[in-house]
């Protein structure tokens, strides 16, 4: 499979912002009371295809700086082996290699990609990690008109998860595909585990309050500085510069799937990045924006992929089929 080119692209990717009440994303929308306090050190870097923006609440601000550097070389290590873009990346290799023989990976790929297998199942294939070739073929970013018909008919209802094969050998773990039309797309989850993995990095450091967020998939360690609740700001999907609800959020992860950040227009038609394994194709939604709040960034990030497009009911008793602590906190 050829890896998309990605040369041309500009930020940000398939996610849709979630601001964290502190940064850029949207200034002059944030309470004052947050921007006001001292004592908040943050960076923002390009990370896993789209910005990551990490913010801890300490008293020594060159602890915090090492701690979040700690966390953002976290998030590198797991880029470098997520990626479907690059072909030296772990998740490169499988999609190069897997139908011809086993790919060994890392013990991390195997952990997101054992998770990424039990959404697919639980989900009855709402959610597929493996359908990359579908995803290359819509490519939104550069697309001005959608793909033949036919070629997205010889994707579409596959189930193709189900030809992702996970196996150990010698203690090694061991990627292979029973189908050369399987390729990974770990756009739906890999995020998430990204955040997850720099919020025990920054616990690991004894950081205790502190917010990560990766182009959308967000988690809030503790309070903010004035000893409250973070405040975390969704963009409105009919105007990226106004909120279409603020939450207060501690020791919680967020995640938010939209359809108006990587798109094109044809003829009338919206074609967006959120594909629908069912049909190959972006999916016919209700609803343009769904964030769902859950324990962890993983679970948040999978389960808004599985569940945008549906009505709030059914997406929810969706979510709540895999992911009990997971629910649904804004609909727009």
């Amino acid at each position: 499979m050829k890896t998309p080119d990605r040369s041309n692209r500009t930020f940000p990717t398939r996610r849709d912002f979630i601001s964290l009440g502190i940064g850029a994303f949207v200034v002059g929308s944030i309470p004052l009371a947050l921007r006001r306090r001292a004592r908040l050190v943050r960076r923002t870097v390009p990370s896993m295809g789209t910005f990551a923006e990490i913010a801890v609440s300490h008293g020594d601000a060159d602890y915090a700086q090492a701690a979040i550097q700690a966390a953002l070389d976290q998030l590198q290590r797991v880029e470098d082996r997520l990626t479907w873009f690059r072909s030296d990346s772990e998740v490169g290799r499988v999609n190069r290699d897997a139908a011809r023989g086993v790919v060994p990976v890392s013990s991390q790929t195997l952990a997101v990609l054992e998770e990424a297998l039990r959404w697919a199942i639980g989900t009855d294939g709402a959610f597929d990690p493996c359908l990359g070739r579908a995803t290359a073929l819509w490519d939104v970013g550069n697309r001005t008109i959608p793909p033949p018909e036919h070629l997205v008919h010889d994707l579409a209802g596959r189930r193709l998860f189900r030809h992702l094969v996970l196996d150990q050998w010698r203690g090694q773990p061991m990627v292979s595909f029973e189908d050369p039309d399987v390729a990974l797309d770990l756009g739906g989850i890999g995020k998430g585990y990204g955040v997850d993995r720099a919020v025990a990095t920054l616990r690991d450091w004894g950081i205790q309050n502190a917010l990560v967020n990766v182009g959308g998939d967000l988690y809030a360690m503790g309070v903010s500085p004035d000893e409250s609740e973070w405040e975390v700001g969704v963009r409105s999907p009919d105007d990226p510069r106004k909120l279409a609800a603020i939450l207060r959020v501690s020791d919680r992860a967020i995640a938010t799937s939209g359809n108006y950040e990587q798109y094109f227009e044809h003829r009338g038609h919206h074609y967006h990045h959120l594909l629908d394994p069912r049909t190959g194709a972006p999916r016919q939604a209700p609803n343009r924006s769904l964030t769902v709040s859950a324990d962890a960034c993983t679970t948040a990030d999978a389960a808004a992929t599985a569940a945008f497009g549906q009505a709030r009911g059914e997406a929810q008793r969706l979510i709540w089929s895999r992911a009990p602590d997971a629910e649904i906190v804004h609909l727009a």
